[in-house]
């Protein structure tokens, strides 16, 4: 399975990028707006640290609009991948954009008829979101599966990207269910390193080379 980082923040992609398990990263129009630039330079800055897909959201609400964006989005580095809103305006652009070859994410993914609508126009990747699932009371990871069974039955090529990850069981679930990449918070990829016995063990093992060298 593929790990992106959701962020915008250039010192975390820097950092976790280090760690050598980072495949791409993913943005949206909250979290650029963070970052206290515009898209494109953000997006320009991420594409010099790190080489795999980059999403880059547009803003428009008809397609003609998010076509406009896509395209000039797409124009500032190879590994751009534009995202999409899960809307019929959406699917309109998703399907000019596959046939044009560009890459493209549907975002706001909350069912797998949803899913079926984005691959069937040729999507790169599906977004649910699993955590604002999980937020009104259903079980975001069940949707990983049933996406997962849909695309498999059909030999669908659409990968499926696990969003709205709020913490490490997200991820683990996610890859139980099959799916292709998860996009993740800094703090939650920092803490898939961590558990307590790691920690004990070593400071054990630490501890007892302190004592054989005395």
């Amino acid at each position: 399975m593929e790990f992106f980082i959701d962020t915008g923040d250039i010192e975390e992609i820097k950092e976790s990028y280090s760690w050598g398990v980072i495949d791409g990263v993913t943005t949206n129009p909250s979290l650029v707006a963070k970052t206290g630039v515009d898209q494109k330079t953000l997006i320009k800055n991420i594409a010099e640290i790190v080489d795999g897909p980059i999403s880059a959201e547009v803003i428009s609400t008809d397609s003609e609009g998010m076509l406009k964006e896509a395209y000039d989005l797409a124009k500032i580095h190879d590994n751009v991948v534009i995202k999409l809103p899960m809307t019929i305006e959406g699917m309109k652009a998703c399907h000019r954009l596959s046939a044009d070859k560009i890459k493209t994410n549907v975002t706001l993914i909350f069912s797998a008829n949803q899913a079926l609508l984005a691959a069937k126009n040729g999507a790169t990747y599906v977004s649910p979101f699993i955590g604002r699932l999980d937020d009104i009371g259903q079980t975001g990871n069940y949707l990983i599966q049933e996406i997962r069974t849909v695309f498999d039955n059909y030999g669908m090529e659409t990968k499926i990207l696990a969003a709205s990850i709020r913490h490490t069981d997200h991820v683990k679930a996610s890859a139980l269910m099959g799916s292709d990449v998860a996009t993740i918070p800094f703090k939650v990829l920092k803490q898939l390193f961590h558990h307590p016995l790691t920690v004990s063990g070593l400071e054990q093992f630490l501890a007892d080379h302190a004592k054989s060298q005395k």
